[in-house]
């Protein structure tokens, strides 16, 4: 499950990697990639479209693999619904609530009116306007689609502001998850931070954290074998 503004293959790095040995889906979560749009994203909801997915697909159980707003997914469904999660990794990211902190990227998507650009490079100039990491505006980018001599996002972006509120919250459901947990981390990342510990141990008891030196938020991509390799590790352990 990927992170705010991703989509499914926003991890595929990862999930060539695995395929060899799982059977992999890749989710597109709400208002993101060709899920549908909604004009609610509360963790309870996406959690439970997970689980309506796992229950169309067949999948009495499965592990679960979340980054970022996917990771608070899956933390989500794990409290939600712990008989369903074999084993739980969580992506850079922690069961807390947190400050609003996409600013830039905000102002940057309402600035844009994809249907009136006649090129990938004319979005990435407006988008420029704001961001200045071309890195960001390339992913950002991945969501933009030809559509009638222009394009169209095909995130549902004022969906997704207008729920951001949303999607910074922590857990809402109560109780713990006993299963294997592991919190992958990036080294040079600040979302997961010692702080954190107690409502991770509060929510995860069995939970351990391993950290990849030398990367951000993006540690998936930023090194995405030493990313799958933590992860394969982990998965093996399952009896």
């Amino acid at each position: 499950m990927h992170g705010l503004f991703g989509a499914g293959d926003t991890l595929g790095g990862v999930r060539r990697r695995l395929a060899p040995e799982f059977e992999v889906h890749s989710l597109d979560l709400r208002n993101h990639g060709e899920s549908p749009h909604t004009r609610s994203m509360s963790y309870p909801e996406m959690a439970a479209d997970v689980l309506a997915y796992m229950d169309r697909a067949g999948l009495e159980t499965a592990h679960l693999l979340g980054h970022s707003m996917g990771g608070k997914t899956a933390m989500e469904m794990a409290l939600m619904a712990p008989e369903r999660v074999r084993r739980l990794i969580v992506a850079d990211i922690a069961p807390v609530a947190y400050e609003p902190h996409h600013d830039a990227i905000q102002d940057a998507l309402e600035a844009l009116d994809p249907a009136a650009v006649k090129s990938r490079r004319e979005a990435d100039g407006v988008l420029a306007e704001d961001i200045g990491e071309k890195g960001v505006r390339q992913f950002l980018l991945t969501n933009l689609v030809p559509a009638d001599g222009g394009f169209r996002w095909r995130m549902n972006v004022p969906g997704i502001l207008a729920c951001y509120e949303q999607i910074m919250a922590g857990p809402t459901t109560e109780g713990a998850y006993e299963g294997p947990t592991l919190f992958i981390r990036g080294g040079n990342s600040d979302y997961i931070q010692s702080r954190h510990q107690d409502a991770v141990q509060r929510y995860f008891p069995q939970a351990e954290l391993k950290v990849i030196p030398e990367v951000g938020h993006w540690l998936h991509a930023e090194k995405p074998e030493l990313f799958a390799r933590i992860c394969q590790r982990f998965l093996a352990e399952d009896n």
